[in-house]
């Protein structure tokens, strides 16, 4: 059986998010570009995560906390250039949620993340 992939879309990870962080294809909305983001954050690909960053917003040096685990996504709602958000996760301190509005920008034809307000 094939594992599943972290975005929540019931799809195995190859044919899902896994295309996208292998290069293989390029994210064709704002919402596949933030589920594999997601995916990138639960399975540790900070590569794919800065590949993916705007670069007037990107950080220098992108590092995850390894303590914590990501748990679920669900989308609330979307538009042609942003996605809202709500991200699950188990940390040592307890579960707990990041909820986000996310806005992206297509560069050079790609989906790049720009920023979000946290809420």
């Amino acid at each position: 059986m094939r594992p599943l992939c972290p975005c929540g879309s019931g799809e195995a990870y190859d044919a899902c998010c896994g295309r996208l962080h292998r290069g293989a294809a390029q994210a064709a909305t704002a919402e596949e570009l933030m589920r594999s983001r997601y995916a990138a954050f639960a399975l540790g690909d900070t590569a794919y995560l800065w590949r993916t960053w705007h670069p007037r917003t990107r950080p220098d040096d992108l590092v995850l906390d390894a303590s914590q685990t990501w748990t679920g996504l669900a989308v609330l709602g979307s538009g042609e250039d942003w996605v809202e958000f709500v991200a699950s996760y188990d940390s040592p301190a307890g579960p707990g949620e990041l909820r986000e509005r996310s806005r992206f920008e297509r560069r050079a034809g790609r989906w790049v993340y720009l920023d979000g307000v946290f809420g």
